[in-house]
């Protein structure tokens, strides 16, 4: 292809790569319900269709990260496209959940992809053009996930569960031929080393911790496997902590904690990483739950995804407000008042719940905490690390919250199934009202040690760098931030 036209097609290729990725998201919570329906599961089970996309995504995109930043990144991207790709196939033929559920994993390997791009963006394009191209991938990132939801909901809602993952099949296979046909390669790059044993520590200790959280109300907590469980995550973990501390080129550089701010705002990510999913899946799943039950409204699946978009929207304009805010009265007040609006949200919802407008001003209150604090977290983290180790910080950061969001996801199903009755699918209204109170809790604990343990070394970001914590923010409030930044 003309050289020209390639480097003209290259934004457009990155964007719909993004758009895989926050394709990927919106196929999770709201469709809960249906896949329980669908398989004849109880609504905790199929909750794991969502826990494994988020555990995947914790693992994989570090390794994708460093793979992406040698001399591999077109062929990483394209095997992750074909994972994806491969997976929406599975999660269509799927009858059986563990068929579902693998064929979610393999898309979960997709959420690495956004880095990659913006990686790409970086390197390949005129340089009066990275800082718009990586803005817009960042926009579209977040947008795209507040549009899916709906979108999915309609696709599900006529033409049945598996025509989402057919569309989301489709889309990326699309998109990974557009990749092997425009995005240049990296062979001038270093090659990178992988850390396979922390990655095999990682995976085993991450499998083990949310297996144990997410049966533990079934198997019960005493139980033998529920113990061994946690004997083997607490066993792996370790192991991977000395693996991390001790390895040349580590899968993630846990000594950077030795810096108070980093301290502070990766603590923070993992516990409201944990809030707004145990939100998150409650709630859409409340509002698709039949009245005949005694609670929920008897919502179509476009109406749960509907309920997100308010989550989306406020995120969007509080990371937007973030000079402003910053200007008058610094970053610190950032994470407690952003982790206390994330309590007041779920504390709302727990208390009122009678109507449906409730839910959309619940995930609107949501948006306002987790758009701020998402803002405030990699202005702290940049403002207090050596340029060197910024890449390395934020890559972190990412990995943190994705552990968080699947630690919420697991926590959710096993409060829900210690409420479902007996032979029923359906939780009781006190389970969901459990979930709210628990993740409020969390999220006090978080503005408490945001509070309590300040992040000295923490600048005030230069310009450029509020523009970087805004990018961020827009990609943390759906779940994604960059890796690969220099």
């Amino acid at each position: 292809m003309n050289p020209a036209r390639r480097e003209a097609a290259l934004t457009p290729v990155l964007v719909s790569t993004t758009m895989v990725a926050a394709l990927i998201s919106s196929l999770g919570a709201p469709l809960l319900p249906s896949i329980a329906s669908s398989l004849r599961v109880p609504l905790s089970t199929a909750q794991w269709a969502l826990t494994v996309t988020l555990l995947v995504g914790a693992v994989s995109a570090p390794i994708m990260g460093r793979l992406g930043d040698g001399p591999r990144r077109r062929e990483t991207m394209i095997a992750g496209l074909a994972a994806v790709t491969l997976g929406g196939v599975v999660a269509a033929l799927a009858h059986t959940l563990p068929l579902l559920v693998a064929g979610r994993a393999l898309q979960g390997i997709g959420l690495g992809l956004v880095p990659l791009t913006m990686a790409a963006a970086r390197d390949h394009l005129p340089k009066d053009q990275v800082r718009g191209a990586i803005a817009l991938l960042s926009i579209c990132t977040a947008a795209g996930v507040g549009i899916g939801y709906p979108v999915s909901g309609l696709i599900a809602d006529g033409f049945g569960l598996s025509a989402d993952y057919w569309f989301g099949a489709a889309v990326s296979g699309v998109a990974l031929l557009c990749v092997a046909l425009i995005v240049p390669t990296s062979h001038g790059r270093d090659a990178q080393p992988l850390d396979l044993p922390g990655v095999v520590l990682l995976s085993v200790g991450l499998v083990a911790l949310l297996l144990a959280i997410a049966e533990g109300s079934d198997w019960g907590w005493a139980s033998i496997r529920v113990i061994a469980l946690i004997v083997v995550a607490l066993a792996a973990l370790t192991g991977w902590v000395f693996q991390e501390l001790r390895a040349g080129i580590p899968l993630v550089e846990l000594r950077l904690l030795r810096h108070p701010a980093v301290l502070t705002g990766d603590s923070c990510a993992i516990v409201l990483g944990v809030a707004m999913y145990m939100y998150m899946s409650a709630v859409t799943e409340f509002v698709q739950a039949p009245r005949a039950g005694g609670y929920g409204f008897s919502a179509s699946v476009v109406v749960a995804g509907l309920c997100l978009v308010p989550l989306s929207v406020t995120s969007l304009l509080c990371s937007r407000a973030l000079p402003w805010f910053t200007e008058r009265f610094g970053v610190r007040p950032l994470l407690p008042l952003g982790s206390l609006a994330v309590a007041v949200a779920g504390a709302f919802f727990a208390l009122f719940h009678t109507s449906l407008w409730e839910a959309l001003v619940m995930m609107a209150v949501l948006g306002v905490g987790i758009g701020s604090t998402s803002a405030a977290i990699p202005g702290l983290i940049v403002g207090a690390v050596p340029d060197r180790e910024t890449g390395s910080a934020m890559g972190f950061y990412q990995v943190v919250r994705y552990i968080g969001f699947s630690l919420g996801s697991a926590l959710t199903a096993s409060v829900l199934a210690g409420h479902t009755p007996s032979g029923q699918h359906l939780p009781t209204e006190t389970g969901y009202t459990l979930v709210m109170w628990i993740a409020t809790v969390v999220c006090v604990a978080a503005a408490a040690v945001a509070w309590f343990l300040p992040a000295h070394g923490a600048n005030r970001p230069t310009p450029d760098e509020t523009v970087v914590e805004q990018e961020d923010a827009e990609l943390g409030a759906t779940g994604f931030v960059e890796l690969a930044r220099d």
